[in-house]
């Protein structure tokens, strides 16, 4: 049953600066038209890699304006359509604390967007990406109150809708980021000692970087770099030594453009989950457990990775809610787990055991994970990495499916676009309402 009031009384939340409706789908006709009706109206300009890569490729002044005035309006944009999202909630759902705590720092950051003025000089640029660093920074406490929000609301509104609302801000938090954190990796390289824009030879330590995009994602070293750290965090946190080997067949070579800390994440969740299954069904054997294989397929718009475990697959209590993030078995555990985690960027780095860990050629300036801000203890399981990694390989037009045989193992496909050509998957108001 949805827990609507009725248009004739409207309810009222305040929010730091402005207050805000929930209850129906539609303003009443008193209310005065906002600043979110105005901006949720346009519609969002979305991206492909393939666009972010030829933009930045040869960076001149006129490129990083146009790029800061896109981010700059695109921004408040994107916010208002997903601000509008919340409106639409049922009143005893929006009043949760933690979303409530969501829809402020929106807002705050959709006000302070919108009032921007165009962006026309190299130092109009600088005040707005501290402008940009301030918002990311802020916005690392979203991701455990919405999760905590959603678990906490899930007998008061049908769980299926709060999954849709869960996905439908995760994959718009992502998008803001890209565009965002693209925008800033593009004034480091414009700023840059080594940058010479007229040169076509670029011989830099990031020359296979443009922003935020590794034009040559190899999928062999992504996953022996990925299923190193699986190995490693579990063998922290374990105390069996019964550790997987981890093997690479098919085209290993195979070689996309990708943003490099959205597959980390998904190869890394996959792969940490695959090793602690077999970890802990071998953790009394005395024989060495069956490795963990992974089969990379290239076609000529796709590359496939199949990882298979021996694990002894997904519980069968579980499996009906792997991908939901409200539902489940293990719900007031996932909550209290959460309680302990202020911030999340959602990177793979979050979770090193040691500050020592081997660089990427980008971690040298690479701020935008943030990742040294949100690190937590790696056994500190939060139920959301699988429907996390599902929403970042969907957000590029990929997909992730899981294919579970009882008392045997786990097999994981993901699928990503070898081509780079596909636009972000950004759900608009339109389509929110359509559902």
């Amino acid at each position: 049953m949805r827990l609507f009031y009725p248009a004739r009384s409207w309810q009222l939340l305040r929010s730091p600066s402005k207050r805000f409706y929930s209850g129906a789908h539609s303003p009443p006709p008193w209310r005065p038209v906002s600043a979110v009706d105005e901006w949720v109206e346009r519609p969002i300009r979305p991206i492909s890699l393939r666009q972010l890569t030829f933009f930045g490729r040869t960076l001149t002044e006129p490129r990083l304006i146009s790029s800061a005035n896109y981010v700059r309006t695109e921004l408040p944009t994107r916010l208002a359509h997903r601000l509008r999202d919340i409106q639409q909630l049922p009143y005893v759902v929006v009043a949760n604390p933690h979303l409530t705590l969501v829809y402020e720092l929106y807002y705050k950051a959709f006000e302070r967007a919108r009032v921007v003025p165009e962006i026309r000089t190299l130092e109009d640029n600088d005040r707005f990406c501290d402008i940009l660093r301030e918002m990311l920074r802020e916005h690392l406490v979203a991701i455990p109150n919405l999760a905590m929000g959603v678990l906490e609301c899930r007998n008061l509104a049908p769980a299926d809708e709060m999954d849709r609302l869960m996905n439908t801000l995760l994959r718009a938090r992502i998008s803001r980021r890209v565009i965002a954190e693209q925008h800033l990796a593009l004034t480091e390289t414009f700023n840059s000692p080594w940058h010479f824009p007229d040169s076509h030879d670029r011989t830099d330590m990031n020359a296979d970087f443009v922003g935020e995009v590794f034009l040559k994602c190899k999928a062999k070293e992504v996953i022996e770099r990925c299923g190193k750290v699986a190995q490693d965090l579990m063998g922290n946190i374990s105390d069996s030594t019964q550790i997987p080997e981890i093997t690479v067949k098919g085209h290993a070579d195979a070689t996309f453009p990708y943003i490099l800390s959205h597959l980390e994440y998904i190869i890394g969740e996959l792969l940490r989950n695959s090793v602690q299954a077999v970890m802990e069904r071998y953790q009394h054997s005395t024989e060495p457990p069956p490795p963990i294989e992974v089969l990379v397929c290239e076609t000529p718009q796709h590359v496939i990775m199949r990882i298979s475990d021996q694990g002894g697959g997904i519980p069968r209590e579980i499996l009906p809610y792997l991908w939901s993030f409200s539902k489940g078995p293990r719900t007031q555990t996932r909550l209290e787990n959460l309680g302990q985690v202020p911030a999340m960027a959602a990177t793979m780095q979050e979770l090193q055991v040691s500050h020592d860990r081997k660089h990427t050629d980008r971690d040298s300036y690479h701020e935008g994970s943030l990742d040294t801000l949100t690190s937590r203890p790696p056994n500190l399981r939060l139920g959301m990495g699988l429907p996390m990694s599902r929403v970042y390989a969907e957000y590029w037009a990929g997909s992730l499916e899981l294919h579970s045989l009882e008392g045997y193992g786990v097999d994981a496909f993901l699928q990503i676009s070898k081509l780079g050509n596909k636009n972000e998957q950004v759900t608009t108001r339109a389509a929110i309402d359509a559902v």
